[in-house]
């Protein structure tokens, strides 16, 4: 498969993104913020959920991946050590919440509760693989009870 790389300008295209990023993995030094910039990025190890398993060694696919959200005007963290350097994330979903048009806050919510809540002038995000995939025999499971 190609290497992916996608833009998001509007709500629909966060919540494509959203989709290629569930169960992306990633530590606390993975991320970083750069307020001068406006800036926040993120390289997570993204679980290829649009590419079937292997049929023989029944092995599915991550990728090393970039994700950048710009027009970034503050950053909330709830449930995240941020000391913890090496704790390790998993994200299940990027949503919007629109303030005052264009404004609004991006929402990047993690497994067992933690988020990231980004105050943003505008939606705009990007989405690039990094290199190859590597194989993984894990396939995500959520307890949906």
């Amino acid at each position: 498969m190609d290497q992916l790389k996608l833009a998001a300008l509007d709500l629909e295209d966060l919540q494509v993104l959203s989709t290629h990023l569930q169960d992306a993995v990633l530590t606390i030094a993975d991320i970083r913020y750069l307020p001068k910039e406006k800036k926040v990025v993120f390289v997570v190890n993204r679980f290829v959920w649009d590419k079937e398993a292997d049929k023989r060694s029944k092995e599915h696919e991550r990728r090393r991946s970039a994700l950048a959200f710009t027009q970034v005007t503050g950053m909330k963290v709830q449930n995240i050590k941020q000391e913890a350097k090496g704790a390790v994330l998993e994200l299940l979903a990027v949503t919007f919440e629109a303030g005052e048009e264009p404004a609004g806050k991006i929402q990047l919510a993690f497994a067992g509760g933690a988020s990231l809540l980004l105050e943003v002038d505008c939606i705009e995000a990007q989405l690039a693989d990094l290199g190859a995939a590597w194989s993984t025999p894990n396939l995500p499971q959520h307890d949906l009870s």
